[in-house]
This record gives C-alpha cells, structure tokens and sequence, in this order.
C-alpha cells in the first residue's frame, strides 16, 4: 500500500510538471494567431512566453520557502488551484495586455507547482528509489515540452488558440482533487516569512531577467545598463541582509554543502549552454531552412523522445552509483552534441543531421538532469527541501533567460532584432543571401554554448560524492 501511494504522489507531481512544462512552449506555434485575433504585434505578444519564463525565475525560491513553512503539499495544490484558474483566464482574454497579465498569473501557479515539487519527491521516497523518481519528472518535462509544440500546432490550426490554455482546466481540476486526497505535507515550520528579503531578492531577480531579455529584443541601452546595474545591487543587498536574519530567505547554509552548491551551479550552466541550442535550431529551420514550425519541431522530436525514455533508466543507475558519473557524462554528450552541429550545419545541411544532432544531446539530457536533481534534493536538511527545490528552479531558470539572450543576441547579429524575433515565431524566414551569415553567426553562439557547458561539466565533476555514498549505512540497490 505504502509502493502504491508513492507512485499516486509521483503521478501527481508529473502531471504537474507535464503541465508547467506544456505551457512553457505551446504557445511557440500559436503566436501568429494570437497576433491576429488580438489585434497585436509580435514585439508585444513574444512577452507571452517572456513573463512565465521571468515570473518563475523571480518566485521559484520564495514560494519554494513558503513549502517549508506553511507545507509543501498545500502550496503545491494551490498553485494547481492558480494555474487552472489563470488558464481560463488566458482563454477569454480579450487584449494582449490582458493575456499577459493572465500570463503572470498562470506562471505564479506554475512556480507554486514547480519550486514545491522537487521537495515533495525528497520527502515521499527513499534515498535509493529517489533518482529514478526523478527520471520520471525530467521525462515528464521533456515529453510537455515537445508537447507543447505539437499541441499548440494542432489545436491552432484546427481549434483555436484559445484551447491552448483550456486544455489546462480539466487536467487542473483532477490535478487538484488527487492532491487533496494524497499529498501529505511536511513537518511545517514556525518560523516566519522574511517579507522584506523575499522582495529584495524578487526585485534583484526581476531587474536582471528584464534587463537580459530587453537586451536581446532592443540592444544595449540606458535602461538596460539601470536595471542590470540596479539588479547587481539588490542582489547584493540581499545577500549581505539575509545571511545576517535570523529567519532568511534563502538558508545560505545550504551551499557550505559542496556537493549542493556545484550541483545547482552545474544546473545553471547547463542551462546557459543546452537550452539556446533548441532556440537557435528552430530560428535555423525556420528561418534559413523555410520550414514551418509545426515540421520544426517534428524534427527536434527524436531528442525529446530519447531524454523521455531513457531519464526514469538512468535516475536509478544514479542512486547505484551516485550523481557525478553520470550527470557529466551527460554534459559531455550535450557538448559533443553542439560540436557536432557546429561542425557540420550549413544553409543546407540534410535535416537527418539534426535529428543525429538531437539524439545525441538528448541522450545527455536524460543523463544530466535525474542526477543532477538528486544531488541537489539529498544533500539539504529535510526543513530546507522546499528553498533547495525552489533554488534548484530559480538557477535552472537564470540558464533558460541567459541562454533566450545568447541565441537572440546571435541570431540579430546578422539579421535585424525585429526579423529575429519573426523567425523565432515562425513568421518571417530569411530571404537572399543572409543565411550564410545568420548560420556563422549561430555557429559563434554555439561555440560561446560549448564554453557554458564546459564550465557545467567542471561544477559537475568536481562536485564530489554524495554524502550518502560516504555512509556505510546508506542505502545501495
């Protein structure tokens, strides 16, 4: 009975991973619609994705703060309550403006869901069965976001945009009533809620994020300079406040733990270097390549399905052999992986490379992250395991902004901002004799990606073991 109510708690935490994941992408391919039927531009309607991605990079270590005080389980089911109602909402929308809010809203829910989530996983099982449990959410996160790709293709072209945020309801609702039968939450904690570090720290989160997506879509300016000056300086601010409070924000205890803080450095780089390789491939294919983002995505496919099925496999060789083989293993193969397209992608390279392409870094993807994940989550205190969760998101998030950056940056290096941001949304494609020079621009944005996962890769190795390996008591399969 006991088997059975963990894997009812792991169903829980993949649908809403699936779910979180899903509505990071789906609405990719819907933009030209949304565009339309709102009577918008693309210059405002790309902030669709833009605010989720930097609502959650701002929220996710306060909220996952708010699971180790007031119960993981009750804040994870809250931010299904939010995400279902903010999905709604994004429907019936009836301006860009509106849709955007919305957005936010919605991206508050899925920080709720995403920060608490990891913690939950730490807390339901045990240390041996743990990295295959996380395999299961990085398959899961994995499958929503090629699903939401293909989802946000077909309900548009067939349905209407609108259903790709209605699509959310029915699967929240029942979300929602599994979670308040089985989740369970945690030992809660006394302690209070640091009002004024969780708003520096927001702050210092938001300035930045601003301040890097505002440079990929204007260029360098004084309002960027500000905000990234200004971001630096709450940043600061709140580390020099926080770790003098008796009840903090983020326990800086946690990072004395090397093998904590490499993992979420190895986290942050990995995403800098990996995730600007699926934006640059889609401007490639779409824009030099004249592919429509619906076949795009086709051909991304096989990577996501190889990390899919392969990510529940290597999370349980993880908790046999500990995280630091493997996760830089997968670095390794994510590295060979953008070599192999910085040595061979041309204007017209054969589509089969990119599928070899995928596979490989795929295959690297499904090696990093179940590792990596378990290292982070096994290596705090329990009471800490909702900050650890949310700090875990909040870096990983911090890579998805700065690799967004490089790929933009790249991409407008040879092209126009505005023809970019076309090409990314699949409305525009590269005419003439600029394609050769959009592809050497990418391959300088691939190297400087190669260079982040370089650094990844040494966070990931010399991280050390875990300190459940060191005890001859722990737990071994």
């Amino acid at each position: 009975m006991e088997r059975k109510l963990e894997n009812i708690i792991l169903a829980i935490v993949v649908i809403g991973t699936l779910m979180a994941s899903i509505d990071s992408t789906i609405v990719l391919l819907a933009f030209p619609a949304i565009t339309a039927a709102l009577h918008s531009n693309i210059s405002t309607i790309i902030w669709i994705i833009l605010v989720y991605i930097m609502v959650v990079a701002v929220l996710s270590t306060q909220l996952g703060r708010l699971g180790d005080i007031y119960g993981r389980g009750r804040m994870f089911n809250l931010g299904f309550v939010v995400f279902t109602v903010a999905s709604f909402m994004c429907g019936i929308a009836a301006t860009d403006i509106e849709l955007i809010l919305f957005r936010a809203l919605q991206a508050v829910g899925g920080a709720l869901i995403s920060s608490n989530s990891g913690a939950i996983i730490a807390d339901t099982f045990e240390r041996h069965r743990i990295g295959k449990a996380y395999g299961f959410t990085a398959m899961s996160w994995n499958i929503g976001a090629l699903l939401g790709i293909l989802l946000g293709g077909f309900i548009t072209t067939f349905i209407g945009y609108q259903y790709i945020f209605f699509i959310n309801v029915p699967i929240g609702i029942v979300a929602v009533a599994l979670g308040l039968r089985y989740l369970k939450d945690n030992s809660v904690s006394k302690e209070s809620i640091d009002i004024g570090g969780m708003a520096i720290l927001g702050l210092a989160i938001a300035l930045i994020s601003y301040a890097g997506i505002n440079y990929a879509s204007v260029g360098i300016g004084t309002v960027n300079i500000a905000c990234l000056a200004a971001g630096i300086f709450f940043g600061a601010l709140f580390v020099i406040v926080d770790r003098k409070r008796k009840v903090s924000t983020m326990n800086f205890s946690m990072f004395k733990n090397k093998v904590f803080r490499n993992s979420l450095f190895a986290s942050l780089f990995q995403g800098l270097g990996f995730m600007g390789i699926t934006f640059l491939l889609i401007m490639y294919l779409q824009g030099v390549r004249g592919f429509s983002p619906f076949y795009a995505s086709l051909l991304l496919l096989p990577g996501y399905i190889v990390s899919g099925i392969l990510s529940p496999i290597t999370g349980k060789y993880s908790d046999k052999y500990g995280s630091r083989l493997l996760a830089t293993l997968g670095i390794i193969f994510m590295i060979l992986g953008v070599a192999f397209y910085l040595a061979l992608l041309g204007v017209s390279t054969p589509v089969s490379y990119i599928i070899i392409g995928s596979i490989i870094t795929g295959f690297g993807s499904a090696l990093f992250w179940p590792a990596n994940n378990s290292a982070v989550m096994t290596n705090v205190d329990d009471e800490m395991r909702g900050a650890a969760s949310g700090t875990m998101r909040l870096f990983g998030n911090m890579g998805l902004i700065g690799s967004f950056v490089i790929a933009l940056v790249a991409a407008s290096s040879s092209v126009p901002r505005s023809t970019a941001f076309a090409i990314f949304v699949g409305t525009s494609k590269i005419i003439g004799g600029i394609g050769s020079d959009f592809v050497s621009g990418m391959k300088i944005a691939f190297i400087a990606l190669i260079a982040m996962l370089i650094i990844a890769g040494i966070f990931s190795f010399t991280r050390g073991d875990e300190l459940w390996r060191k005890r001859p008591s722990a737990h071994r399969v």
